[in-house]
């Protein structure tokens, strides 16, 4: 893969026309490193006529509004955000294998009312190749919603819009990345706001020791900790295990396992079909 500034830039301005192709656009916004980018992109092809919006549900882990408004705020750009709680769906809260295509029907449902409302023609998501080759059943509804990836249209890497990212000067070029947080509870597993608020807060936790790629993964009444295996010397340390296992606990975790294989991205879907 050539990942030469050359190489990205070309990309970039094949991107540019596409977003200038499809007119007044509402984008699909996280904070994230990708939607993050195509917003960036947006902004300077489209400038008043891009809208982004966002909802915040249980699942969101709270600092990505925080960053999503700095950004917005920065390009700047209209960002609408908006309360939703995909909990109040039996079939996302059952955590099927296909869960996300729960959320993102209820997400591109509230795309679609809104983009009608704002008289926007397109609606787009950060999706980039790289998705494509993962297991996204959300995919599915943005098929059935019409949404559109020009990110793949222009046929940006994960490395390539870290890249782009950094060229541009976005605080996102180097985010680990921010799934929701019901991706942290195995598939079959009911998920609950309680649950999720056990692992936005030691997740928090953790990252205040200084570790940036992390986990927490909820298995009943017990945490299992991912984090970079460069890490392990940070809390390795007998006086910081007691301190995050005596911290987890009173977030009312009854066990505190450190995952010796480190982190792994998407580990609930290994084994899983594409789509």
């Amino acid at each position: 893969m050539d990942l030469t500034s050359a190489a990205v830039e070309e990309k970039m301005g094949r991107l540019k026309a596409i977003l200038a192709q499809l007119g007044p656009t509402l984008v699909a916004f996280s904070g994230g490193v990708d939607s993050s980018f195509l917003l960036a992109m947006a902004a300077a092809v489209l400038h008043d006529q891009v809208v982004a919006l966002m909802t915040l549900s249980p699942a969101t882990p709270p600092e990505d509004a925080q960053q999503a408004t700095a950004l917005a705020q920065s390009l700047p750009v209209r960002l609408l955000t908006l309360p939703h709680n995909e909990l109040a769906i039996p079939a996302y809260a059952a955590n099927p294998t296909n869960r996300c295509y729960f959320c993102k029907d209820s997400l591109y449902s509230i795309c679609r009312r809104e983009a009608s409302r704002l008289a926007l023609r397109s609606i787009a998501d950060g999706v980039n190749t790289d998705d494509l080759k993962d297991y996204r059943p959300g995919l599915r509804a943005a098929t059935e919603y019409g949404i559109v990836h020009p990110l793949v249209e222009a046929q940006f890497t994960k490395a390539e819009i870290r890249h782009a990212s950094w060229l541009l000067g976005l605080p996102t070029w180097d985010r680990p990345a921010s799934p929701c947080l019901s991706s942290r509870v195995p598939y079959g597993t009911r998920i609950t706001a309680a649950m999720l608020a056990q692992i936005a807060q030691g997740e928090a936790f953790l990252r205040s020791l200084g570790l940036k790629e992390l986990r927490v993964r909820h298995h009943g009444g017990s945490a299992r900790i991912e984090i970079a295996t460069e890490d392990f010397p940070k809390v390795l340390p007998p006086e910081v295990i007691r301190t995050i296992a005596a911290r987890l606990r009173r977030l009312g975790f009854t066990a505190v396992r450190l995952d010796m294989a480190g982190y792994t991205s998407g580990v609930f879907n290994v084994g899983l079909q594409r789509g």
